[in-house]
């Protein structure tokens, strides 16, 4: 029985080493940019092994790569917020327009590859990098509804796998509640700073949805508060800043985000009173803005 054992457990070393081969020759390849090969070694390895999660991970790796296309643009006009520019002037020195990069993506390619990575998901739930993937290049393509109903399934299974979340070679991630939490609010910063004020309704949805879980999260509560205070909804902004207050009252942040939101509301004796609380705990540059809103407070 132990030999046979034995000689079942060098094969299944054998069989991992082989996907191993495999994902090496890939990343590999995907230095070298070469697509011709990338797609040999995935063609090959899906043959052997259909279900290995790293073969999920590196075809949508190679399909979005391939999806992309960057062009150069020329325009008159302004410039697009985001993204990278120069300014062209005519012969008298005044601003005549742009010249830059814009990526655009082949809906084909792009469909398989996030074909291939939720079905990666859906067989290795708790991959928290194919998420994460699958989310960033949602927020690539602008595709922000995705994005965020991304996000929310996201959110919704950490309570169900208690964030006990895996990354790449099925490791396990280290302070994985931490650890997510913390990539959330990246993914709320982004949208605010798209600038587009229709997107304050996403950040709100994932802000509750995350407080659903995670009632104490503080982050979560100032973003919350951000969505009603930017569309002039005072009192349903201060209400989740005054509870993360509670939670944590020497919180610097959330003190110079209540007294903004009592300054917007027009009542400059809280805003004041929570300013004075802000140059208490905060850092330096906390302490010498909080002063200077108290000085225009006062006037």
């Amino acid at each position: 029985m132990r030999k046979i054992l034995g000689l079942i457990l060098t094969g299944f070393i054998f069989s991992f080493a082989v996907a191993q081969d495999y994902q090496g020759d890939f990343q590999k390849y995907f230095q070298e940019n070469d697509t011709i090969n990338q797609l040999k070694t995935l063609t090959e390895w899906e043959k052997e092994y259909p279900k290995d999660p790293e073969l999920f991970t590196s075809y949508f790796n190679y399909y979005f790569i391939i999806s992309r296309d960057e062009i150069l643009v020329v325009a008159a006009g302004d410039p697009p917020a985001n993204g990278k520019y120069l300014s062209l002037t005519d012969s008298s020195g005044n601003y005549a327009g742009f010249i830059g990069s814009k990526i655009n993506y082949d809906k084909s390619n792009l469909k398989k590859g996030l074909d291939k990575i939720t079905e990666g998901i859906s067989l290795y739930p708790n991959r928290l990098d194919m998420r994460f993937g699958k989310i960033y290049v949602l927020g690539q393509i602008n595709d922000w509804s995705s994005f965020t109903k991304e996000i929310v399934k996201t959110i919704e299974y950490s309570h169900i796998n208690n964030n006990q979340w895996t990354w790449t070679n099925n490791e396990k991630q280290k302070d994985g509640k931490e650890f997510f939490l913390s990539s959330l609010q990246d993914y709320q910063v982004q949208l605010y700073n798209t600038g587009n004020d229709d997107l304050l309704l996403n950040m709100r949805e994932i802000a509750n949805t995350i407080l659903k879980y995670y009632p104490n999260h503080i982050e979560s509560l100032s973003n919350l508060s951000l969505t009603y205070l930017l569309t002039g909804e005072y009192d349903k902004g201060l209400e989740p800043l005054l509870k993360a207050e509670k939670i944590n009252p020497k919180d610097y942040i959330v003190l110079s985000n209540i007294a903004w939101g009592y300054k917007l509301k027009g009542d400059k004796e809280k805003a004041i009173k929570y300013y004075e609380k802000t140059i208490e705990y905060g850092d330096e540059r906390t302490k010498t803005f909080a002063k200077k809103q108290i000085e225009e407070l006062k006037k």
